[in-house]
């Protein structure tokens, strides 16, 4: 990482800028940061796509066309974070995310059988309360990513100072 700069000085500050701002923890928190962005906006999809169901602006089997292929990337996302806090050892971070990822994984295995990768099924989910609790579950999960996102933002900051 060495860079032609007009001093001594500059290049020590230079170096010690590097080795603080790419610490693994700060760079997990990083792309924690982005990747809880992305989920933000699948959740308020999420949300959107229920209420359109609710108030029947669309159809069951278009609205599970475009939210099935959603699932698997918001789950595989939500781990990669949590991969990357057990790796860089940040465990308070890793810890608040245990229940959505056992919420995850507990959701995924009792899916409705389907031909392809999903959890919406369009014959069921135009029920009340199938709609009610997958209406509810986007909102719960809306709050969580905008806690999280402040956290890891916060968490972040930390791992800069602290380095």
């Amino acid at each position: 990482l060495s860079l032609i700069v007009c001093c001594d000085f500059c290049q020590t500050t230079w170096l010690n800028f590097v080795k603080m701002a790419f610490s693994f923890p700060a760079f997990s928190y990083i792309i924690a940061l982005i990747v809880d962005a992305f989920l933000i906006f699948f959740s308020i999809f999420h949300v959107i796509a229920f209420d359109e169901l609710k108030t029947d602006y669309k159809n069951p089997i278009d609205q599970c066309n475009s939210l099935n292929p959603l699932v698997l990337p918001e789950y595989l996302l939500h781990l990669l974070i949590n991969v990357l806090f057990l790796l860089s050892g940040e465990w308070f971070s890793l810890l608040i995310n245990i229940p959505l990822i056992l919420y995850h994984l507990h959701r995924y295995y009792t899916r409705p059988v389907m031909s392809g990768p999903g959890l919406y099924d369009p014959t069921s989910i135009m029920n009340a309360d199938v709609l009610t609790v997958c209406q509810r579950e986007g909102w719960i999960k809306l709050a969580f990513y905008l806690l999280s996102f402040f956290l890891y933002l916060y968490g972040m900051i930390v791992v800069l100072i602290a380095a």
